[in-house]
């Protein structure tokens, strides 16, 4: 909820450029960016419609939803050649601004979200490779617009071995962190002190990351798979610290606000040592700065940054620290549009989506 600011057309063909990126450290650095629109994306820039890339996998397959002329949410697949799969979860509203969203995708193909129904309680679901769709509520879950059961992060919030993570909204509009077992079974949890628990990531051993307010600010969390629960605040955090992701190391990766609202990216190793970093052109007014997304087995960061006149762009950090920024080609460069790089598989793609100069969405996959 809190990630609203980063978060919220039939295809033809898939558009490949390859294009000369802004890079800081590798100037000569060459990739290629694919965009993509999903059969019956709209085209409606005032509503914020079209494609939205959230996901890639291991095997180049990519997960989102879209929105389409009637500002209705679907799921999506698309594979590795570009083919696309449209799907909606059983009961999923078909009420405009609502519908059902994807977050996660595993290597066996698997995807995890999100859909409202109609009386807008979110329930989350799970899609097999073979296409059957399971939906689960969060035991203590509500039941009123609102509330419900929520799937929601980056590329780990499905688990190679099937294992979900998200947090649900009880009938007091609490937050709650959750787990959900490949088997189905679901445990709730929140860490001592906590108001608010958003999951965000897992990795392949169970390990989940995330954040939690209590009554002073918002903090980070390591949860091990068999319950046990460290918290950690970023030195120089005074808005909140953000994990978004944890590799199978247990590396987490996210950001955190300092006293002026300026946003920065860290990288938590599994010692508890933190290392804090700014992406080169990142923005240094309110709500601005260095949003790390995900991280991939090698280290490799991706997310997106924010500069100085609002306008969105990808990077990547290296495990060595070095960054490269990129911008999908036709992303716009007005306020609140640009581009958002949120997943990034074990080879290193990138996938998310851009905002062009009319607020239509477009999904993409930088190789």
């Amino acid at each position: 909820m809190k990630r609203s600011l980063l978060l919220s057309a039939l295809l033809v063909a898939a558009l490949a450029i390859t294009v000369q990126l802004s890079a800081q450290d590798n100037p000569d650095h060459r990739a290629t960016v694919i965009t993509f629109d999903a059969p019956g994306a709209g085209t409606n820039g005032a509503t914020g419609q079209g494609t939205i890339g959230t996901v890639v996998n291991p095997s180049g397959a990519i997960a989102g939803f879209t929105r389409d002329a009637n500002d209705v949410r679907h799921g999506f697949l698309r594979s590795r050649d570009g083919s696309f799969t449209i799907f909606d979860a059983p009961g999923a509203s078909t009420s405009p601004f609502e519908g059902t969203r994807a977050y996660g995708l595993n290597s066996a193909g698997a995807i995890a979200g999100y859909y409202n129904d109609a009386s807008s309680v979110s329930h989350g679901y799970v899609r097999a490779a073979d296409g059957t769709i399971t939906t689960f509520d969060a035991p203590g879950a509500g039941t009123s617009g609102g509330q419900g059961t929520f799937p929601f992060g980056n590329a780990n919030i499905i688990n190679p071995a099937g294992a979900i993570t998200g947090y649900y909204v009880d009938s007091s509009s609490v937050a709650h962190g959750f787990v959900r077992a490949p088997g189905g079974t679901i445990t709730g949890f929140d860490p001592a002190g906590s108001l608010s628990t958003e999951p965000f990531g897992i990795n392949l051993v169970g390990t989940i990351t995330g954040n939690y307010c209590d009554a002073t600010n918002c903090h980070g969390f390591v949860r091990a798979a068999g319950g046990t629960m460290t918290t950690f605040d970023v030195p120089g955090d005074l808005n909140g610290t953000q994990p978004n992701d944890i590799d199978p190391a247990g590396v987490v990766t996210g950001n955190y606000g300092d006293a002026d609202n300026v946003y920065h990216g860290f990288l938590r190793a599994r010692d508890g040592t933190i290392t804090t970093f700014d992406v080169q052109g990142a923005g240094t007014g309110s709500f601005q700065g260095t949003f790390p997304e995900s991280i991939n087995p090698a280290g490799t960061i991706t997310g997106v940054y924010t500069d100085a006149s609002d306008v969105r762009h990808g990077f990547l950090r290296a495990g060595d620290g070095a960054n490269t920024t990129f911008d999908a080609p036709g992303a716009g460069t007005s306020s609140g549009q640009g581009t958002f790089a949120f997943g990034i598989n074990t080879s290193g793609a990138t996938a998310g989506y851009y905002i062009d100069g009319s607020g239509v969405y477009h999904g993409f996959v930088r190789n």
